[in-house]
């Protein structure tokens, strides 16, 4: 086998494999060897029938093999000659062999860019440093409190309110038609809390236990169940009656009831932690993000295209999860797939050039990651997905996706020692505000604007600081509401904040098969 690399970009690969027709009879004669071991012809003992008839019998399948396998071989050879890693797919260009002929074929690829590093050392930094206030501790304590909370009926004839639990049957009905999902009976719906539609609360808030009434509502264009969005319909309702919660006090009693917590105190101060842990982390993500910009001002290197394209998917994918969790479609949107992934590209093409600028610092720093540590992020993976960990992790190796963890964990230590390297200065948020307000607008002067590939850190620590300090404080106690059997209307909700997309890195993937 001789081959020739061509250099078609600084991102592109092509190589030219020419081989000799001996060892395309070689590679035959492999295969057929294997459909020879296991063949079962009349008039044979199993594996004593000729190659000859084997491989008239199964030629198709035969040549197709001989040449997935040959071709398989020469790229690994080639791919380690030439210590090359492509990042897409290998595209074959070739055919299929021929029985003592040569054979030449063609495959082309995307790799990494040669990016020319900066210094990314001494660079200063500033964090903004924690600080946990007694609202959001209090927050937190009538959250829990909610969620402890008993109901009581509500005696005194009256109309429902605000903040009361009503026990209601309701149906809509077009034309006289009942509507199929848009009815209920018993369900238990707190009012005031945006659970449901503002109409039908409204409807609601007129009756008193055991009356009914009904009145026309129009859909929201957005409403969950498409179906009916934009539709007027006649909701007809029974109020049968009313409940309050009855907060419990907040003492001790409560702390050992809600984390086992010995006392309020220690509750409160649990609390407190798990939001400076959570917050600091959120600091240091917008810090590193700001560092890595300065770092990056000016430095300038192709993206290979596969990997922008795949981040695009990825993201829009997320965004299709978001919207799937609402009860809405991409269709809703009003854009073709091509125009929705259009929309993400700027924002791959920046997470992209951020990821590869810091791979090219691990690959200089020589970061590897463990096995200890590959298992450490499955684990938390599992713990948070609710996924079992072996399936987990068996599923990223099955699907030759590890390396692709491997290089998300390898971008973040290199985030975390050039962050280390750098002169970190804590200031308040005050300071920050001030500075920003003298900017005209925060973020604007260069090195301020947020680089894509921290947000991704930065949205997980938002979403996680939310719900950190309630966890820390109920543990496995803080009970739920039973969610009722079906859903009043409900309005749709906003899109929810979201950690950006996983990294997209260098995608060591398979050459393609003929039959592919």
């Amino acid at each position: 086998m001789e081959y020739k690399l061509e250099e078609l970009s600084p991102v592109e690969r092509k190589v030219v494999i020419d081989v000799a027709a001996d060892e395309v009879n070689a590679s035959l004669g492999a295969t057929i060897a294997l459909y020879r071991k296991d063949a079962k012809m009349d008039g044979f003992r199993q594996g004593k029938v000729p190659a000859s008839v084997i491989e008239g019998r199964f030629r198709k399948q035969i040549y197709a093999e001989a040449t997935q396998d040959l071709v398989n071989l020469h790229i690994n050879e080639v791919m380690n000659e030439l210590k090359l890693t492509p990042v897409s797919g290998i595209n074959f260009d070739g055919g299929e062999i021929v029985r003592d002929q040569p054979f030449q074929y063609t495959v082309t690829f995307e790799v990494m860019p040669v990016v020319d590093l900066p210094d990314y050392t001494g660079f200063k930094a500033r964090q903004e440093q924690v600080e946990v206030k007694d609202e959001e501790v209090q927050a937190v304590f009538d959250r829990i409190r909610n969620n402890l909370a008993e109901t009581v009926p509500v005696e005194t004839p009256r109309t429902a309110q605000d903040g009361d639990i009503a026990v209601v049957s309701f149906a809509a009905y077009e034309d006289g038609r009942l509507l199929d999902g848009v009815q209920a009976d018993n369900f238990e719906l707190v009012l005031g809390e945006g659970q449901s539609l503002e109409e039908f609360e409204e409807i609601v808030k007129t009756l008193q236990p055991t009356e009914k009434t009904s009145k026309e509502i129009t859909f929201p264009k957005d409403f969950l169940n498409p179906e009916f969005a934009g539709r007027t319909v006649l909701m007809e309702v029974e109020l049968h009656r009313l409940k309050n919660k009855v907060l419990p006090p907040l003492d001790d009693d409560l702390a050992k009831k809600a984390g086992g917590f010995p006392s309020l105190e220690k509750m409160r101060e649990a609390i407190t932690s798990s939001y400076s842990d959570s917050r600091t982390q959120l600091h240091k993500s917008v810090a590193q993000k700001k560092l890595l910009d300065q770092i990056m001002a000016g430095v300038e290197f192709p993206l290979p295209e596969s990997m922008v394209v795949d981040q695009q998917q990825r993201m829009l994918k997320d965004l299709e999860a978001r919207m799937d969790r609402q009860g809405k479609s991409l269709e809703s949107l009003g854009k073709t797939h091509e125009e929705l992934l259009e929309t993400y590209r700027k924002d791959a093409e920046e997470l992209i050039r951020v990821q590869i600028f810091l791979l090219a610092v691990a690959d200089r720093e020589g970061l590897e990651v463990s096995e200890q540590e590959l298992d450490q992020f499955f684990m938390h993976q599992a713990a948070q997905s609710g996924e079992n960990y072996n399936q987990l992790k068996r599923f990223y190796i099955e699907n030759n996706l590890i390396f692709m963890v491997r290089d998300r964990l390898r971008a973040d230590k290199a985030m975390e020692l050039i962050y280390a390297k750098s002169e970190v200065e804590l200031v308040s948020a005050a300071e920050l505000a001030a500075e920003g307000a003298e900017k005209g607008e925060a973020g604007a002067e260069e090195g301020d604007k947020p680089v894509k590939k921290p947000a991704k850190k930065a949205a997980a620590k938002s979403d996680a600081e939310q719900a950190a300090p309630e966890e820390a404080a109920t543990k496995e106690a803080a009970t739920k509401e039973d969610a009722p059997k079906k859903a009043a209307p409900k309005k749709a909700a906003a899109d929810e904040k979201t950690a950006a997309p996983k990294k997209a890195v260098a995608k060591k993937a398979a050459p393609k098969k003929k039959a592919e």
